[in-house]
């Protein structure tokens, strides 16, 4: 796992950015995972701007949703459908065929989850996937105490989650749903390369029990350490609980130009 503590959400968005146009310049058609919420702003809006400078072509990239939710009627502006299509497919430029995500709104919902388990495998698998993390460590939705093997499948929030998301929902609690379909841990491992952006001190303990931590369904996000290539890249203030935040410093400060994020 590789560290990066940057000055803040900005250079972090800007770095990760980079990252992806260095692959969409390698591999043009790679399939990127995207999370939502508010930490990937940054990356996304980096990422617009190469594209509208003319740095990096996405006109053969695809994009694949990491997570929904349960039950909200079709184009709701609070579904993570309408919020990727809003942040990354419409402001990129591309074309809706090159998006991919789970149906919330399916009848068997469970059905749902395995078709989109299918779906990312047959896709070719995801080339890297963005992350966010929880306060209390989940990655997508996976909550504490998740199977770390998990495929796709439906969770049921905690009361904590709802609460962090409601201000998407004007600040009612009662408007977010109990549940979502969310790609399980194991799903997203199979991800080539996992880039994780955490921001504010808020993030600070999830951070350092996901990098400094066991390996714990506890902490969801602490699976990054079981992955080939993970990146984990914080603001100051998400890595002010680190104990080798000067030793992850030093490696990077020193990193060969060769190896890329």
């Amino acid at each position: 796992m590789e560290v990066v503590i940057v000055p803040d959400a900005k250079a972090g968005g800007e770095l990760i950015a980079e990252g992806i146009a260095a692959l969409l310049r390698r591999k043009p058609d790679a399939l990127l995972g995207v999370a939502t919420g508010s930490t990937p702003l940054p990356i996304y809006d980096a990422l617009t701007a190469k594209v509208r400078a003319g740095t990096v072509d996405v006109s053969r990239a695809r994009v694949a949703q990491l997570d929904e939710y349960v039950g909200l009627p079709p184009g709701h502006p609070e579904s993570y459908r309408s919020t990727v299509l809003r942040q990354v497919v419409e402001p990129l430029g591309l074309d809706a065929g090159a998006f991919m995500g789970p149906d919330g709104s399916a009848e068997d919902v469970q059905a749902a989850c395995e078709a989109y388990d299918r779906a990312l495998a047959e896709a070719g698998g995801v080339d890297l996937q963005i992350l966010g993390i929880g306060t209390d460590g989940h990655i997508g939705f996976n909550e504490p105490c998740s199977s770390l093997a998990s495929r796709t499948r439906i969770k049921t929030l905690t009361e904590q989650t709802r609460v962090d998301n409601a201000r998407f929902f004007g600040g009612d609690i009662d408007q977010v749903p109990h549940h979502v379909i969310t790609q399980g841990i194991g799903t997203i491992l199979e991800a080539r390369h996992l880039v994780l952006l955490a921001t504010g001190e808020g993030k600070a303990e999830a951070v350092a029990q996901t990098v400094e931590g066991p390996v714990a369904a506890l902490v969801p996000a602490s699976a990054l350490q079981l992955h080939p290539h993970a990146t984990v890249v914080v603001d100051e203030a998400a890595a002010s609980k680190l104990k080798l935040a000067d030793y992850f410093r030093h490696t990077y400060a020193n990193k060969p130009s060769w190896q890329g994020i």
